[in-house]
């Protein structure tokens, strides 16, 4: 145990001493994400079905969780990988059909929608100029935005009873780009945005961000993000968008 502690501190001494210059070989963030939903959510049958407005007719409210990414600079390349779930859930009174059942007013429903968003991306700072008085990194982005989406939809009423589920993982690739603007050596603007179509189904994801890191190794972070996802499957339709805010910290090796 005590040569742990040893091994320990040295290894912390060790990158305390690192320089507030070196690019960071290692970087994790974990912040927290407010998103507002709208758009509108179908269970289909033969390819008909309503459509239902997650605002107006499910009164969906405005989702809040952690987010977390892990990236890895190699050289001019940047590996990322980040995890974003996504929850939201609403009830209200309205006419329509899911999944082939009729539901009318009359009735009450109830619907969630549940995202599980992976995102992996690859970036080749194609421009990447440090001797200036403004770092510059911009470059080409391509990435696979993997989606778990489940959509559930209950109405309940005389003569009616509806409890439906589906769910569906959708790969999307994305083509984009990302660009860093490194203010000073404690404040930097970040940017990227993607989109990609792709057998009826599509993905456009853009946000910015500025990061700012008064010790060398730990900083934070905060900006906006917005998305629109598109699946347009058999048995499931979803065409929504999502926007808001997030802040979080980050830690970097």
């Amino acid at each position: 145990m005590y040569r742990f502690r040893i091994l320990l501190c040295c290894v912390l001494f060790a990158l305390v001493a690192m320089p507030v210059f070196a690019d960071e070989r290692v970087s994790v963030k974990v912040g927290y994400q407010s998103l507002t939903p709208s758009g509108t959510i179908a269970g289909n049958q033969s390819g008909v079905g309503t459509q239902i407005d997650v605002e107006n007719d499910l009164n969906f409210a405005d989702n809040e969780d952690l987010t977390a990414e892990v990236a890895f600079q190699l050289g001019i390349a940047r590996l990322s990988l980040g995890y974003l779930p996504i929850e939201f859930s609403g009830s209200g009174n309205f006419t329509g059909t899911y999944n082939g059942q009729t539901f009318t007013a009359a009735d009450a429903t109830e619907a969630s929608v549940n995202l599980s968003l992976y995102d992996l991306g690859l970036t080749l700072n194609l421009i990447n100029l440090d001797d200036l008085p403004v770092r510059i990194q911009i470059g080409p982005e391509i990435a696979v935005k993997v989606i778990d989406a489940e959509v559930a939809f209950k109405a309940t009423g005389v003569g009616v009873s509806i409890n439906e589920s589906d769910s569906g993982t959708v790969p999307i690739p994305t083509i984009g780009a990302r660009a860093r603007f490194g203010l000073s050596d404690y404040i930097a603007v970040v940017a990227r945005v993607g989109y990609m179509e792709y057998d009826g189904n599509s993905f456009m994801d853009a946000e910015a961000q500025v990061e700012f890191s008064p010790l060398p190794l730990v900083g934070i972070y905060g900006g906006y993000r917005t998305f629109g996802l598109k699946i347009d499957e058999t048995d499931l339709n979803v065409d929504v968008d999502f926007s808001g805010p997030f802040i979080g910290a980050m830690v970097r090796f």
